[in-house]
């Protein structure tokens, strides 16, 4: 799953894990389930770490996996295609491309809700300008989902 907080990441992952079926995995849920804090980076670096490390044993044996890290980086979405074609697997790349405005007002909504961490305007504004959105070229090297 690619895309920042509040592009419906959680939301699509949820419907393919149990229609394709596949074991999910959410850093955010991992991280809140150990009561650390999901702005705490090494935290989540172990956590995406420790994901990883079962994501490749799973993809291993022939199951499928999602992975919600977000994905921000080219370099890291590369690392990983390549590494799941190392072990056989098939790898899309769901892109949920939403505008900023939209991500302001969902994650306003959700930040209003209990346990959910409090996002600012001016904060997805930062990450937008960090994120490397996926070129048609990249999503090219990525296979086709079987559904939508």
């Amino acid at each position: 799953m690619c895309g920042l907080p509040g592009a419906g990441k959680t939301t699509v992952a949820k419907r393919l894990e149990r229609d394709m079926p596949a074991v999910r995995m959410c850093p955010d849920e991992r991280l809140r389930e150990s009561g650390l804090d999901l702005f705490d980076a090494a935290a989540r670096a172990l956590v995406e770490a420790r994901q990883w490390v079962r994501a490749q044993a799973l993809l291993a044996e022939g199951t499928s996996v999602i992975l919600e890290n977000g994905f921000w980086a080219r370099a890291e979405r590369d690392e990983r295609r390549l590494r799941a074609r190392e072990l056989g697997a098939e790898v899309e790349l769901r892109y949920l491309d939403v505008p900023l405005d939209e991500l302001e007002r969902r994650t306003a909504a959700r930040s209003r809700e209990p346990g959910e961490a409090h996002l600012t305007p001016a904060m997805l504004r930062d990450w937008n300008r960090l994120f490397e959105a996926p070129t048609q070229a990249e999503l090219d090297l990525f296979d086709a989902p079987d559904r939508p």
